[in-house]
């Protein structure tokens, strides 16, 4: 408790710029600490859409009907709903324009692709932040160190004799500056580098679902061809 006293005491006491620093790291810290949440929750989410997706299109015997639900919920689709969405309905406007099957799989494509990259906006938002205060934060907290330490040391030049005891409650105060801002920055990393492996991962599901769906549509256009020339004969 004494200790808890003691470090509450120095902060206190520290000098407005040592202050200023603790309070923008403090400040960093509980932002991070919410975008931590919120995106955990965002990948955990995407996550599980994915999964019940890609379950419900590749178990159904009709993609049309799998487009249909769809439809009917499209302000709020996420992820592979959005993809497959924007992919079957470009398929669907451009073969009722044109018998051209390489137009109409550019087009979906093309659709597709777009969706994806929206999608990846979405998904990567905010890790910038978490970079950022992880990278800057050790630095702020050391340049609040440094400033601390130079004022206790200016102020020894205005005594005859020094002790530690002079001294040493400018240093411990500076320090703890560099300790929050290490507080702010340790997790701000680790959480950064495990939601870029669950970003990557995720969007390489979509790509990959993609890449794959495009292959279906492009076999119902060989087949509508097929049956085009069948009756043309």
């Amino acid at each position: 408790m004494n200790g808890e006293l003691s470090i509450l005491r120095l902060i206190i006491d520290a000098s407005p710029v040592v202050q200023s620093v603790m309070v923008v790291l403090a400040i960093a810290s509980i932002m991070s600490w919410a975008l931590i949440l919120g995106k955990s929750r965002q990948l955990s989410q995407a996550k599980r859409m994915a999964e019940n997706f890609e379950q419900d299109f590749w178990g159904a015997s009709d993609i049309s009907g799998t487009y249909s639900k769809l439809t009917m919920r499209r302000g709020t689709l996420d992820g592979l709903e959005r993809i497959f969405e924007a992919g079957f309905s470009e398929f669907g406007r451009l073969r009722r324009k044109t018998s051209n099957d390489e137009i109409i799989m550019d087009g979906s494509t093309r659709a597709m692709r777009i969706a994806l990259s929206r999608e990846t906006d979405i998904i990567e938002s905010h890790l910038p932040f978490l970079a950022t205060v992880g990278s800057i934060s050790p630095y702020i907290g050391l340049f609040g160190t440094v400033w601390g330490i130079m004022n206790s040391f200016t102020a020894l030049g205005n005594v005859q004799q020094a002790t530690l005891a002079m001294v040493a409650p400018g240093i411990a105060e500076a320090l703890i500056a560099t300790a929050i801002g290490l507080f702010a920055a340790i997790p701000a990393v680790v959480f950064y580098n495990r939601f870029t492996t669950e970003v990557d991962r995720l969007l390489n599901r979509y790509e990959n679902f993609a890449e794959e769906f495009c292959t279906v549509l492009q076999r119902q256009a060989l087949r509508r061809g097929t049956a085009d020339s069948e009756l043309s004969q």
